[in-house]
């Protein structure tokens, strides 16, 4: 199980790194082992910011990453290797991980060289080739070729088998569906359903709403750093508390008519960050105090299975 206790991550901003942008702010939060949980918010809320420092490529300003009780950010050399034998990510845009001037294929000996120097030519060929079909690839057809020789769902598909060639228990996946066409998109996802079924954890990030429910057992929203709702996936979709998680929800396109109006309004509502809540800014909910506006929220339990960070919650429709 990986938990993230109290995380924080503060950038110095400005001239002369005079003022701070406070990225991620006291993020809480469990993954348990064989669960797929959906980190959900527009751009620059820090689902990626999460992400990167639970894969250690950037240091955690406060608080705790526990990956089976063990603080990751105390590990150090072996410690690591080992972390990262058991903990591996998937990002946006597959042809940013490949070096276009060798075989994509190349990914798979990066692996070889670091984890498994001693085994045999056939020992490796066999591994590899297993780990492609678990992903639905033909070796025949997909190995030796130029990235630009096979297309982004492939690249991706590539990505996920260099995982699991290692003893992967979890997976942190960073919108690795967004640049991928409709069709690609479902087989992707489905993969990840299998893996599951393996008690494979995986942090899936993203900012589509629909992603999040076909996916996941649990949602968190995440809003400036700040996660203002988690649960129970369903419980959150068929009944959103927080403001923030309203106007989400409202925003997403229909074909029965224009988007919302509303996505303006707020937009030009929006203001820096406030002592209090920080979803204030763009608040629409006539039930707002000036409370709201001095008092940070805490996350409590609106009913089992779902927490909302609002002090005068929206109420079920």
């Amino acid at each position: 199980m990986l938990k993230l206790d109290t995380l924080s991550k503060t950038y110095r901003v400005g001239t002369f790194g005079g003022s701070l942008l406070h990225a991620v702010s006291d993020v809480t939060l469990e993954i348990p082992d064989g669960e797929v949980v959906s980190l959900i918010g527009e751009s620059g809320s820090g689902k990626s910011t999460i992400g990167k420092m639970i894969l250690r490529l950037i240091k955690i300003t406060g608080g705790k990453i526990l990956f089976n009780g063990i603080d990751v950010g105390a590990l150090k050399g072996d410690g690591l290797k080992a972390y990262y034998r058991h903990v591996q990510g998937v990002f946006q845009d597959p042809f940013s991980s490949y070096n276009p001037i060798f075989k994509a294929d190349r990914v798979f000996d990066v692996v070889r060289s670091h984890f498994y120097s001693g085994v045999s030519e056939r020992e490796w060929t066999s591994k590899v080739h297993g780990a492609l079909e678990a992903v639905g690839l033909n070796p025949e057809h997909v190995s030796n070729k130029y990235p630009h020789q096979l297309s982004g769902g492939q690249l991706q598909r590539f990505l996920i088998a260099r995982a699991l060639l290692l003893d992967l228990q979890f997976l942190v996946a960073d919108e690795i569906i967004s640049m991928l066409d409709a069709s690609t998109r479902i087989d992707v996802l489905n993969l990840l359903a299998d893996l599951k079924e393996r008690d494979l954890s995986v942090l899936f990030i993203t900012h589509d709403l629909s992603l999040g429910y076909y996916i996941s057992e649990q949602a968190t929203i995440l809003y400036r750093g700040c996660v203002v709702e988690t649960g129970d996936t369903k419980k959150i979709y068929s009944n959103p508390l927080h403001p923030y998680t309203r106007m989400l929800m409202a925003s997403v396109p229909r074909l029965d008519k224009k988007w919302e109006d509303v996505e303006i309004e707020l937009r030009a509502k929006q203001d820096d960050l406030v002592p209090g809540c920080v979803y204030y800014g763009r608040c629409l909910n006539e039930g707002k105090t000036d409370r709201c506006k001095t008092d940070r929220p805490q996350l409590h339990e609106a009913e089992p299975g779902h927490q909302v960070a609002c002090a005068c919650p929206v109420e079920a429709a």
